[in-house]
């Protein structure tokens, strides 16, 4: 019962999230981190939600519109953090020379740890686990 509540809750801030990446609002995106958070990319070394933010607002500029989906694979709740694994594929567009644009598709598998802090889920740790581009 409470892992349906659990799952009720951070279905929504996933679409809060996803809203505010297709509007590319980067502000949005970053209340939905907990101060501690941490992104590990696919390969890569782990970002602080400082470096992050100045990654994803970067990223934000280059961009022409984004779309993105996702689906949960699988998820537990243990020792007061929800971990999901999702699986996600986004679409950005970006432009490119004066008329054109050029679109790429991103699929990922990622690992995302919540936690209630002051009654509020917060994301405290993404880890890419597999990425493609096309």
């Amino acid at each position: 019962m409470e892992t349906d509540l659990i799952i009720s809750a951070i279905n929504e801030i996933h679409k809060k999230a996803n809203q505010a990446l297709i509007n590319r609002d980067a502000d949005a995106y970053i209340a939905m981190l907990d101060d501690g958070f941490s992104f590990t990319p696919a390969g890569g070394a782990a970002l602080n939600k400082r470096d992050y933010s100045i990654d994803l607002r970067k990223d934000f500029k280059g961009i022409k519109s984004f779309e993105t989906s996702y689906y949960r694979i699988k998820s537990t709740f243990e020792d007061d953090v929800f971990t999901e694994k999702i699986a996600r594929k986004s679409i950005i567009i970006k432009p490119n020379l004066l008329l054109f644009s050029k679109k790429q598709t991103i699929q990922t598998e990622e690992t995302v740890h919540w936690k209630n802090i002051r009654g509020e889920w917060k994301v405290i740790a993404v880890e890419i686990t597999l990425e493609e581009k096309y």
